[in-house]
């Protein structure tokens, strides 16, 4: 079981838990972040075998748009304002990285995916900020507000990623 409480049962119960555990990725009893991005990654890999830029575009999108229900569903029903075994957060912002920066080596996605997972989990500046923002206050209800707040310090991670990739690729030139 994950440390959060989340489990196959768990997930299975409702399909909101499904997505927000990221297909089970979630549920490693150790790094669930880690595993929910790794699982993004090869995810993006599998489907990019029929999905262009317009099609990721479109999956991206349409995940963005659940993920606050998704994430909120989950965290209410598991008693927990951000739950690690949450992970559908990672999920689309790694997929938004993996959009923007392919066709990429393997080096450069390892890198993508290096510091993708140091801003998620160090959370330095901006996505330390972007975490504290929308913390659910003790005994606070959590609903869309909250939902919104798991997914949008991995957005700023996303954009941290990106933005050291795009500068060091400048300067390597």
């Amino acid at each position: 079981m994950a440390a959060s409480g989340a489990s196959a049962a768990f997930m299975l119960r409702h399909p909101a838990h499904w997505i927000a555990l990221g297909f089970g990725s979630g549920l490693a009893p150790k790094a669930p972040g880690t595993f929910g991005t790794l699982w993004a990654w090869v995810a993006f890999l599998v489907l990019s075998r029929w999905l262009g830029p317009l099609g990721w575009a479109v999956v991206i999108a349409a995940g963005l748009l659940i993920a606050p229900w998704v994430c909120a569903v989950t965290a209410r029903h598991l008693g927990i304002g951000d739950p690690s075994a949450v992970v559908w957060d990672e999920v689309v912002a790694f997929w938004i990285v993996l959009w923007l920066l392919m066709p990429a080596g393997w080096a450069m996605q390892l890198a993508a995916f290096a510091l993708f997972r140091f801003f998620d989990a160090a959370k330095p500046g901006p996505v330390g900020w972007a975490d504290r923002r929308f913390k659910p206050l003790p005994d606070a209800a959590i609903g869309w507000r909250e939902g919104f707040g798991i997914v949008f310090d991995d957005l700023v991670a996303a954009g941290c990623t990106l933005l050291v990739i795009a500068l060091g690729v400048a300067l390597w030139r």
